[in-house]
Formats: C-alpha cells, structure tokens, sequence
C-alpha cells in the first residue's frame, strides 16, 4: 500500500505542478495582451500623429509653393522697375547734356556777337 500512496502523491504533485504551469502562461498570456493592446494603443497614436504631421507638410508646401510664386512676380516687377530707373537716368543725363549743349551755343553766340 505504500507504493500506491506514493503514486497518489506523485500524481497530486505533478497535477499542482501543471496548475502552477498553467497559471503561469495564463499570467503570461494576460500580460501579453495588456501589451498588445498598449501596443496598439500607441500604434493607433503615433499613426493619427503622423497623419496630423503629414497634413501639416501638405499645407506647408502649399504655403510655400505660393510664397516662390509670389517671389517670381516680385523678382519681375523689381526688373521693370529696374529697366525704367535705367531709362529715366539715361533720359536725364540726355536733357542734362542738351541743356548743356544750349547753354553752350547761347554763350557762344553772346560773345560772337560781342566781338
């Protein structure tokens, strides 16, 4: 009868065993889905933040398409006004010498007339 009570007891032993083995991996498995769904929650954070990010780029480029196009015709405008500044001076210095000129021929002529 002792050789079946220690069978009894090895079979109790290694039935607390697989108890205790089990509720380890259930332990295990609880605490892996506590981190998948962390995981997730993250995931799904990082994904909306990126998207927010992504329009923000989107937006940023538009602004900044504008802004080139907005430097193009400011680039042009100051040429024109660059050309007629260049136009204006070379007509002053034209008038200059002109009045220059009749100043010239009125001293000229007052002297001629004198001698």
């Amino acid at each position: 009868m002792n050789f079946g009570i220690n069978w009894e007891e090895e079979h109790r032993q290694t039935l607390l065993e697989g108890n205790a083995i089990l509720e380890r991996s259930s332990q295990s498995i609880s605490r892996s889905q506590a981190i998948a769904i962390e995981s997730e929650q993250i995931g799904t954070e990082v994904i909306s933040e990126l998207s927010r990010q992504g329009e923000q780029l989107l937006r940023t480029e538009r602004r900044l398409s504008q802004t080139d196009e907005e430097l193009d015709k400011t680039r042009r405008i100051l040429n024109i006004m660059r050309r007629r500044v260049l136009l204006n001076k070379f007509v002053l210095i034209l008038i200059i010498l002109l009045e220059i000129a009749i100043l010239g021929i009125i001293i000229y002529k007052k002297y001629i007339k004198i001698l």
